[in-house]
């Protein structure tokens, strides 16, 4: 298949910086001339047709010896969320992993554009050249008084999850857990209500995809912007805490929003395992449910490339492909398929930021 045939696909959620970040080889070299790790190098994207998405700037924690891929193995499981990390180490590591994104741009020569208005994703996937969105996966690199969100909104930050699933200063993120509803806890602290008003001030996307039932319903009732899921899944189909209910995803149609379809394996399969072994058709039973509730222009992609496991049909961003074509033999027509794959991103993102 020739890259002009190829169908663009816009992104919710991938890892790779933070792949880069822990790899040995030179960073922008293994991104941009390729490494074959993982997921996602340029190379291996533009093969698959990848052509833009956000790119999360993640603090990782320890495990605590806790082997998480053989829990979720389990026909039933409760995945122990590790402690709050310090300000101090977050705001270490998110400016590194910032940094990393602006200097693939620069190195690129124009091959990568950090995207800050839905204009720019536009024209550089006229160009040919690769749109990324400077997203933060959970706030911990974010002071009390905001200070850092300001200095990352001047670096391009156009997106933030207020919460991974630990707790912060914000909130309360849905542990890995299943069966379970995503009811799990509390929802956003005090702080995270002011975070979420200033992202409204500064027309920075919120992401909702870590928060938990109550911390969701508490951004809904703040925010002036549509509801945004940027890699989740339906829990009528797999009953995971990370999964969205009707209600949900009601709400998010209600305010023309977006729910991206995670490729993780244990939030699409219904016994909730992780394994490489699920099929095409099933993440297609998301994509339908999805259509159903939150309407053909509110439902896109949300790979979580390079942060977990995904199918194996799809394997990495080579296989992109292999899932339009599962779509198109499902029934999904052209302009359909258009929709899912990269124009509902776009257009929610307009109506997030404006102009």
């Amino acid at each position: 298949m020739s890259q002009s045939s190829l169908m663009p696909i816009f992104d919710g959620h991938n890892d790779v910086l933070l792949r880069l970040m822990r790899g040995k080889m030179q960073p922008e070299r293994a991104f941009l001339e390729g490494d074959n790790i993982g997921h996602l190098d340029w190379p291996r994207m533009k093969e698959g047709g990848f052509a833009g998405g956000f790119f999360a700037v993640y603090v990782p924690s320890e495990s605590g010896g806790v082997d998480v891929d053989a829990m979720m193995t389990q026909s039933q499981y409760d995945v122990p969320l590790p402690e709050p990390l310090r300000l101090d180490h977050s705001q270490q590591v998110t400016i590194h992993m910032a940094a990393l994104l602006l200097r693939i741009e620069r190195a690129s020569k124009g091959e990568v554009k950090v995207c800050r208005t839905a204009a720019d994703i536009r024209e550089s996937m006229k160009k040919g050249a690769l749109a990324a969105i400077l997203h933060i996966e959970g706030a911990e690199g974010i002071d009390p008084d905001l200070y850092m969100l300001d200095v990352l909104y001047g670096s391009g930050l156009r997106s933030i999850g207020p919460v991974w699933s630990r707790s912060n200063i914000f909130g309360h993120g849905v542990p890995f857990r299943y069966p379970s509803s995503p009811d799990t806890g509390p929802g956003l602290t005090d702080l995270g209500k002011e975070l979420i008003k200033a992202c409204n001030r500064l027309k920075i996307m919120i992401d909702l995809s870590h928060l938990n039932e109550k911390g969701f319903w508490d951004v809904a009732k703040l925010t002036d912007a549509p509801l945004v899921a940027t890699h989740s899944n339906a829990h009528a189909v797999c009953p995971h805490s990370r999964n969205l209910t009707d209600k949900q995803l009601a709400a998010i149609r209600e305010s023309r929003g977006m729910v991206g379809v995670n490729f993780a394996t244990s939030f699409i399969r219904a016994d909730g395992q992780r394994s490489d072994e699920t099929t095409l058709e099933e993440m297609i039973r998301h994509m339908d449910h999805f259509i159903e509730h939150v309407g053909v222009d509110g439902v896109g992609l949300g790979s979580d490339f390079d942060g977990a496991t995904i199918p194996a049909e799809i394997g990495d961003a080579r296989g992109l492909p292999r899932l339009v074509d599962a779509m198109r033999r499902h029934g999904y027509d052209e302009a359909t398929l258009r929709k899912l794959c990269y124009e509902n991103w776009i257009n929610v993102l307009e109506r997030t930021w404006g102009g």
